[in-house]
């Protein structure tokens, strides 16, 4: 199936309550999708009738079937829903290591495979996992490692999925302009702008999207020493 364009398309946005997801909401909207299914663990209303508002709570599997079966005609999944902050690794609670892998890992993972059926009986279309630009560099503790995680998952699923048409997308960025950054006065990208990067990507057929100039500097320097990755190590 060929995405030039999100015309008529029917997308899948989870996560949809959040600064990032309401923009990929309104942008497939703006692009002219026949349908956007706005998931989240407490929908909200929305005004456009073509905004299906949906439960979803990805870390449960009866929630996620229910979901897949419901948005049987899709064919856009943004696989959006995560939750930020985190604990250290050595440090943080067995729960606190649970919760943040059971969301950012298990149920991202839960989505992809629920709907990449749908996804192959409606001709193939489209995935878009999104990851960080901390899915590389592990100063986030927990949250670092489960988006790693995420990404090599997705390595994994662009493999598996070609096979039915089904392309499978990577989102990394740094920090956005959203809830979720409110506590950080580091530089945000505008959700805006990265939502755009990231559909633009889906309608060129790329793999992958480095939404910012820190996540083209990050993965440029996984081949370097660690040291350089990791300055406070050099000492």
């Amino acid at each position: 199936m060929s995405l030039s364009t999100l015309e008529s398309a029917v997308v899948l946005v989870t996560g949809a309550n959040g600064g990032l997801g309401t923009e990929f909401v309104r942008q497939a909207l703006d692009a002219g999708a026949a349908k956007v299914y706005a998931t989240a663990r407490t929908p909200r209303d929305w005004a456009d009738e073509r905004v299906v508002p949906l439960r979803l709570d990805v870390t449960d599997a009866e929630s996620v079937a229910a979901a897949a079966a419901t948005a049987s005609d899709v064919t856009v999944v943004i696989n959006n829903a995560g939750i930020g902050a985190g604990t250290g690794i050595a440090t943080g609670t067995d729960a606190d290591l649970r919760a943040m892998f059971d969301t950012n890992f298990f149920g991202a993972v839960a989505v992809a495979r629920a709907f990449a059926p749908v996804l192959a009986a409606n001709g193939g279309g489209a995935l878009l996992n999104v990851h960080s630009v901390l899915s590389w560099i592990g100063i986030a503790g927990a949250y670092s490692a489960a988006k790693a995680a995420l990404w090599s998952a997705t390595n994994s699923l662009r493999l598996e999925l070609a096979p039915q048409g089904t392309l499978v997308t990577g989102l990394h960025v740094g920090w956005i302009d959203t809830p979720m950054a409110a506590h950080t006065s580091d530089p945000k990208s505008d959700p805006a702008d990265v939502v755009a990067a990231a559909y633009a990507a889906l309608l060129a057929g790329e793999y992958e999207v480095l939404a910012d100039d820190l996540s083209v500097s990050v993965k440029q320097g996984l081949a370097a020493p660690i040291t350089a990755l990791y300055p406070q190590l050099a000492g």
